[in-house]
């Protein structure tokens, strides 16, 4: 089958009404990729019925972008079970239940890519995101363990962190002209990114076919390696 009569590439997207996932299916839509994009309705990423549901139907799959997120920030002591619990559900379990799923296709066809949005508070563990902080860092061990699984398949899996970007989530955030300055003074651009260029990114990361198991970071914030 030659490069005019193959079907065109495939990716799934979760949390797709978000503005990160919007940006990135525009990206792929435009590098050729037929998109799903499904939002928490038509799949809910914490249910495993839903999720062995949806892809049930999905014979295909090229890019898997794991973006399904949400954050319940708040000190450890006020933190209540649920707000842990969602979190992590979400975050970690989501994509692990989606990469469960998607992997077992991939296997059989030999080729695909896994491709987690993580965050940089993995690294840096913030004060009152002890939650999403964890489930973030255990994204990244879920990465590499994967990578490693099925790297003999030729299936990839990868982390990217965007940075904090502007998105429906975070906007009233952002809106505190005095939080943001001292934001933005981590970043040594003296900048934040944009959904636009992290989605950029994935796209030219996806291209990079020898690339599995790594870790990126799309802005600033200069870290000590250890």
């Amino acid at each position: 089958m030659d490069a005019a009569t193959s079907p065109p590439l495939t990716a799934v997207i979760t949390g797709g009404d978000g503005d990160l996932a919007k940006s990135i299916s525009d990206e792929l839509k435009l590098a050729g990729f037929e998109v799903l994009a499904p939002g928490r309705h038509d799949l809910d990423v914490t249910n495993a019925e839903s999720v062995k549901s949806f892809f049930a139907t999905v014979k295909q799959i090229d890019l898997l972008v794991n973006n399904a997120g949400v954050c319940r920030d708040v000190s450890v002591v006020k933190m209540s079970n649920e707000d842990f619990d969602q979190v992590v559900d979400v975050n970690l379990k989501g994509a692990f239940l989606v990469s469960q799923a998607v992997v077992k296709i991939m296997a059989k066809q030999r080729r695909g890519h896994i491709m987690n949005i993580g965050s940089y508070s993995a690294l840096s563990g913030p004060a009152g995101q002890a939650n999403y902080a964890a489930a973030k860092a255990g994204l990244i061990g879920l990465t590499q363990s994967i990578a490693k699984e099925y790297g003999a398949r030729n299936v990839r899996a990868n982390c990217v962190l965007p940075g904090f970007l502007e998105t429906k989530m975070t906007r009233h955030l952002l809106a505190n002209d005095e939080w943001r300055e001292e934001l933005t003074k981590t970043h040594a651009l003296g900048r934040l990114n944009t959904p636009q260029d992290a989605a950029r990114f994935i796209v030219f990361l996806h291209s990079m076919q020898n690339v599995s198991g790594q870790v990126f970071q799309l802005d600033s914030r200069v870290r000590r390696w250890a």
